[in-house]
């Protein structure tokens, strides 16, 4: 672990030995910037499920690197032909057959799921696993018995590696999308937090904004402290600070309030899974600003890569939505807790916003308006 600026990128890698994920703790900003490595299966899900790593596209980068070093960890363990797979969390032996070759999926595949379970609501989480899954089965049908295992193995790294690249891509492509919809000038509302910490480079949500500033354009940029994890105050104003916009910390009750006063043009948020209708989760609170730009007629925006989109999931009714421990609104960042220890918390991590409230979803490859049922799929019908 070591302490270095925040550059805005590289906040979740791959270490050079290809065993660790590096990430940036986002638990400790803005006080504290420093990395981590995870090695373990058991870091690795901590760090998911603790926000030490948060946001769905960042999640879904390391989750997929992961698994690469999950997969190089494996094949280290490895004594060779015929050799024991000893101290490698489980029982067996890999060996240069294809009995070793189904060994070394089901091993990977067990830590996937262990993955996955740490935050059912995000989807990239599961799609980047499934993704280095698929990766490493097609390559363990190509190669030979004898390489099979360390064949998968590398397809797992190269598939998290491209994850990675496209997520950078992506985000370019969403901020240019995004910034089409505003004006130098405006004053925009965010909530929670979509910048490059939660994702890759410019993020989603605070991407236009980012890109806009580089290009001289000024921008008010309002943010939601976002409760309870404060996220708004802990990442967003701390990212809009770093890159030179003008941006204004406000508690999440007084968001009407600079509405009404006409200091906002529009209102941009991030997305952990959007369901084909275009019913969108994001962090919970979400779905009351989108309540309150409708009532004062403000555009409210989505902003996420088509990898969010769960054309599997019919409607927000159908999105798992995370419950997490009541100390975090009686006592997380209070020196004492501001409620009686028996007084009962309820703690939802995400809300859904109802599609009738989103004027538009901005993907990497476009722009999608209502209906979304039918633009959301010519959107990810596109996706490579």
């Amino acid at each position: 672990m070591g302490d270095s600026r925040y550059t805005g990128k590289d906040n979740v890698r791959l270490r050079d030995d290809g065993m660790a994920v590096v990430i940036l703790d986002q638990s400790l900003l803005p006080g504290r910037t420093e990395y981590l490595e995870a090695e373990t299966p058991e870091e690795m899900y901590e760090a998911i499920k603790t926000l030490r790593v948060r946001g769905a596209p960042a999640i879904g980068i390391f989750a997929a690197y992961c698994m690469a070093a999950l997969a190089e960890r494996e094949i280290a363990a490895f004594g060779g032909k015929g050799g024991g797979r000893k101290n490698s969390g489980h029982d067996g032996l890999f060996a240069d057959d294809a009995s070793g070759a189904a060994e070394f999926m089901d091993v990977m595949k067990k830590h996937g799921e262990y993955l996955k379970s740490s935050r059912p609501t995000a989807v990239n989480l599961a799609w980047a696993v499934d993704r280095t899954l698929e990766a490493a089965g097609r390559a363990l049908k190509e190669a030979a018995e004898t390489t099979a295992a360390a064949a998968a193995a590398e397809a797992v790294r190269r598939e998290a590696l491209s994850i990675h690249e496209e997520d950078i891509a992506m985000c370019r492509a969403i901020s240019e999308h995004g910034l089409s919809l505003i004006n130098s000038g405006d004053g925009i509302l965010t909530h929670c937090n979509a910048g490059p910490l939660a994702t890759s480079r410019y993020g989603t949500a605070l991407g236009p904004i980012i890109l806009g500033t580089e290009r001289g354009m000024r921008f008010r940029v309002y943010a939601d402290e976002t409760r309870p994890l404060l996220q708004g105050a802990r990442l967003t104003a701390y990212e809009l600070s770093q890159a030179g916009v003008d941006v204004t910390l406000i508690c999440d009750n007084m968001a009407s309030a600079v509405m009404k006063n006409g200091w906002i043009q529009a209102c941009f948020v991030g997305c952990d899974r959007v369901a084909a209708n275009g019913d969108t989760a994001n962090k919970i609170g979400t779905s009351g600003v989108a309540v309150l730009a409708k009532h004062y007629g403000i555009p409210f925006y989505v902003l996420g890569p088509t990898s969010t989109i769960d054309l599997a999931c019919p409607s927000g009714d159908e999105i798992p939505i995370e419950l997490r421990p009541p100390e975090e609104i009686k006592e997380k960042f209070f020196t004492e807790p501001v409620a009686l220890p028996e007084v009962r918390c309820y703690n939802p991590a995400f809300d859904v916003t109802d599609h009738s409230l989103i004027t538009a979803i901005v993907t990497e490859n476009g722009i999608c308006r209502p209906p979304f049922d039918e633009s959301l799929r010519a959107a990810v019908g596109r996706r490579k």
